[in-house]
């Protein structure tokens, strides 16, 4: 979809303030970004953890976002992963490109992940 400029609705939404809207993605158990619970269910079964399951802090604001953001500017891998996450949680399938470490757990989590070209770190392909 390409952005019309006479369209209200279509957004043009930096990482960082997405993420000030949303809250970015928390633990759904726990509500906090940082929490006890395993990321993996071998942990969680190993040391008798709950099991993390992340998830949007302010869906209602992602709900009102996502649905006009036509790009996303300067997203940082936190970002992508939010937005993979409230995508995700929502039903969509959902793709990503990344090129660096930090973007592994975004690329990991979409159901397609792009690792690009000759550039990418190991981790990320």
């Amino acid at each position: 979809h390409i952005i019309d400029p006479n369209n209200k609705d279509d957004m043009v939404i930096e990482g960082k303030e997405f993420i000030e809207m949303t809250g970015g993605v928390v633990c759904k158990k726990c509500g906090t970004f940082e929490c006890d619970c395993a990321r993996d269910a071998e942990t969680a079964k190993k040391e008798g953890k709950d099991l993390r399951v992340d998830t949007i802090k302010n869906g209602e604001a992602f709900d009102k976002l996502w649905p006009h953001m036509c790009v996303m500017a300067r997203s940082r891998p936190e970002d992508k992963y939010a937005m993979v996450t409230g995508l995700i949680e929502r039903g969509h399938v959902v793709a990503v490109t990344g090129d660096g470490t930090n973007d592994a757990p975004a690329l990991k989590k979409a159901d397609v992940g792009f690792a690009m070209g000759i550039a990418g770190t190991a981790v990320a392909r």
